[in-house]
């Protein structure tokens, strides 16, 4: 059945109060499923179907709602609904969701919970926002480094169905000081007699509790992890990162960096859920300042008027020249904001970062300037063309050099780099490559 079929289904049962049709409809469907068609629907419909959902379902279809969705899902339910739901959540899933919860259902979420859920919950909640953190499970088997495998495999059995994940297995000396990570798998094959102390991964990479969840969602994807343990400032376990989290961190920077980069505010809500309003006020900022810095190109048109009524035939090549630099300029952006998301390059790499750019940015420019050149010629002459094509060499290779250096500078004063947008650069690139083409048209053309 296609998307739409099945949301029409779900709706057209909602709106017929076929409750019997709705069950069966839940039934027949995987919770990310439920959870896309809840976040399609209006917010007093949607309360309906999860309502009837059966209780061993409930948690996994709200787990896969975004914040938003669940503070409205919380909103309908009744105060036994909704401390349940609270209390079987994940310590991790239920901090961020407190976190980003108004403070009148953050105090009523809080209070209801048992003790020992409000324990690890406040505990996760007093790391800063974007922390690893406020992302981390804190329940899991943690193993003494004296202990034999045989024993160890004892304590996975008898603790492992309390803790959120069992493959990665931390390892401790006294005082919960870190030693490594022992796998399940490792465990299994292991001889029952053999210490742990013997296999544990002394070199498992580690992060701080403290550290920008980002940095570690990234060591997970590139270290091929299946979680990552955390520690506090004195190399204390508190809790494993999980590659789950992990992706959904990356999936949610990596959205909001495009957002930026296309000259917007990222918006967390799901698209179809989101108001038209919202949507206009996290775009209209950025094209305010959009077209105040585009007023940087009227100027310079202003100021090379007389170079124009010359060689009138120039203007011709204007929307070509800056549209051509703004958009190397918004290539190497887009390239080296995604290299620094990942990690390949860092600030300290700003002067290879130039050096190459440039020189991409100066081939790509004498590919383009003989496809000029030989255009020009046939519509205004060799000696207009001529300018054209050494305008097109010189404006790309300052577009890349721009491009390609703003993030980094960006990043280097502690601004996210996807703040740099391609609109950004594309603008600054319009007003300073008029700029050069004129200044070569005055050369070249003795006017």
């Amino acid at each position: 059945m296609a998307d739409g079929e099945r949301a029409d289904e779900l709706n057209e049962l909602v709106e017929n109060n076929d409750l019997t049709g709705i069950r069966l409809w839940l039934a027949e469907h995987r919770p990310y499923e439920i959870a896309d068609e809840l976040t399609r629907m209006a917010d007093h419909d949607a309360i309906i179907p999860f309502r009837l959902l059966d209780k061993d379902r409930e948690l996994e279809v709200f787990e896969e709602l975004d914040p938003g969705q669940q503070q409205i899902v919380l909103s309908g339910l009744r105060d036994t609904a909704f401390h349940e739901l609270l209390e079987e959540m994940d310590p991790d899933d239920r901090a961020r969701l407190i976190g980003e919860a108004p403070a009148k259902v953050a105090t009523r979420a809080l209070a209801g919970l048992s003790p020992a859920e409000r324990k690890m919950t406040a505990a996760l909640l007093g790391y800063p926002e974007d922390s690893v953190g406020r992302y981390m499970t804190p329940e899991t088997v943690i193993l003494h480094r004296d202990l034999t495998v045989g024993r160890a495999l004892e304590v996975v059995r008898a603790k492992g169905a309390d803790a959120e994940t069992i493959y990665t297995l931390p390892v401790v000396s006294d005082g919960r000081r870190l030693m490594g990570t022992v796998s399940l798998s490792d465990l299994v094959i292991s001889d029952d007699e053999t210490v742990l102390k013997d296999l544990v991964d002394v070199l498992a990479p580690r992060v701080r509790a403290t550290e920008p969840v980002e940095d570690a969602a990234r060591l997970i994807q590139e270290a091929n992890l299946v979680s990552l343990p955390v520690v506090d400032s004195e190399e204390r376990f508190v809790g494993l990162f999980t590659f789950d989290d992990a992706l959904e961190v990356i999936e949610a920077a990596d959205s909001e960096d495009m957002a930026r980069q296309s000259g917007a505010s990222p918006v967390a809500e799901h698209y179809v859920s989101v108001g038209v309003v919202r949507l206009v006020a996290a775009r209209v900022v950025w094209l305010m300042l959009l077209i105040v810095a585009a007023t940087l190109t009227v100027n310079v048109m202003q100021v090379f008027e007389d170079t124009l009524e010359a060689v009138t035939a120039l203007a011709m090549f204007v929307p070509m020249l800056i549209g051509t630099g703004g958009n190397v300029g918004a290539q190497s952006a887009t390239a080296i904001v995604r290299a620094l998301a990942v990690g390949e390059v860092r600030v300290r790499d700003l002067p290879a970062v130039i050096w190459k750019e440039g020189r991409v940015g100066l081939l790509l420019g004498v590919v383009l300037a003989v496809l000029a050149l030989g255009i020009g010629s046939l519509l205004v002459g060799f000696d207009v063309a001529l300018v054209v094509s050494c305008s097109v060499i010189a404006v790309c290779t300052w577009a890349a050099i721009i491009g390609s250096s703003m993030p980094l500078l960006a990043r280097k004063v502690g601004v996210d780099p996807a703040v740099v947008s391609s609109p950004m650069v594309a603008t600054l690139v319009d007003a300073t490559g008029l700029i050069i083409y004129f200044s070569i048209a005055r050369v070249v053309l003795g006017i």
